[in-house]
């Protein structure tokens, strides 16, 4: 599992997730203006989902159904399959 980020990021990009991922596994997506996380690298440990300032980052299984492709999103941004 991974953790994934959504639609209230997009914009915003507040970057404390970063500052606290141990493996530097967030990035920033210019093109579509918002963090990403990279599924192949994170480690689930969630460290940046208490710091986010807007509720944005999820567990892969916790993502509202209204954001779901943020989750295909996240994978596909790094050449991945969900």
């Amino acid at each position: 599992m991974t953790y994934i980020i959504a639609e209230p990021c997009i914009d915003l990009l507040d970057r404390a997730c970063i500052d606290v991922c141990p493996v530097d596994c967030i990035y920033e997506a210019e093109e579509h203006n918002m963090l990403l996380i990279n599924p192949e690298e994170c480690i689930d440990c969630a460290a940046c989902e208490p710091v986010c300032p807007v509720t944005a980052i999820f567990a892969e299984d916790d993502v509202p159904a209204d954001w779901d492709k943020f989750t295909n999103l996240n994978y596909e941004y790094f050449g991945q399959k969900r």
